[in-house]
């Protein structure tokens, strides 16, 4: 990214002014970068783990294989899913506020025994799978935002800052060369107009 600038002193002190600009804010987006990059891995294993929780209760509803032919699937339905948002980093992610279920109303004493168990699985199985997508969600949505500092930190850090120090010494040297060119310019006129006079007396 060439940084376009004049060899005066308005443009040298509007560039030190985004220079300061840059070279301040930049711990503040290392900092946030850093710690998006901490979430990001807290994230990840989140999902993990959510993803071993399913594994194991797909696993337990599994071995009850043969019961749920008996089991009324309508009894147990999502009825609410509550979100939220939480900030991290300045980034507004979704969570998992509450899961509603509404539960069908059956008879206890003509149900077979294990149904409260089942729905138990269920709800704990549901309430698991929408956790994880909301985890996900959260995942993607810190794991762009991760980028994007990462991007600015190394737009700052690699282009913009050494790119407006390089302007900032182009026109001091610039403006250094006028002004010994001035003060050489001065001595020799003044040197000329010294040997005029002399030669008029």
């Amino acid at each position: 990214m060439a940084i376009k600038f004049q060899y005066n002193k308005t443009s040298l002190q509007q560039l030190e002014k985004q220079l300061k600009v840059r070279v301040r804010t930049l711990p503040i987006i290392k900092n946030k970068e850093s710690a998006l990059r901490m979430e990001v891995k807290r994230c990840k294993d989140d999902a993990v783990k959510l993803e071993e929780r399913l594994e194991t209760q797909i696993r337990t509803y599994e071995a009850m294989f043969a019961l749920w032919n008996e089991f009324d699937p309508a009894l147990v339905r999502v009825k609410d899913v509550r979100p939220g948002v939480k900030k991290i980093a300045g980034v507004r992610v979704p969570i998992l506020e509450k899961v509603d279920f509404d539960i069908r109303p059956f008879s206890l004493f003509n149900a077979p025994k294990w149904y409260v168990d089942g729905i138990h699985v269920l709800k704990s199985l549901a309430q698991t799978a929408i956790e994880r997508e909301f985890t996900l969600a959260k995942l993607n949505l810190l794991e762009h935002a991760r980028k994007k500092t990462t991007q600015k930190v190394n737009l700052f850090e690699k282009v913009q800052i050494p790119g407006y120090e390089d302007a900032l010494r182009k026109i001091k040297r610039f403006m250094e060369d006028e002004e010994n060119l001035s003060k050489s310019s001065q001595k020799i006129l003044k040197s000329q107009q010294e040997k005029r006079k002399e030669a008029e007396v």
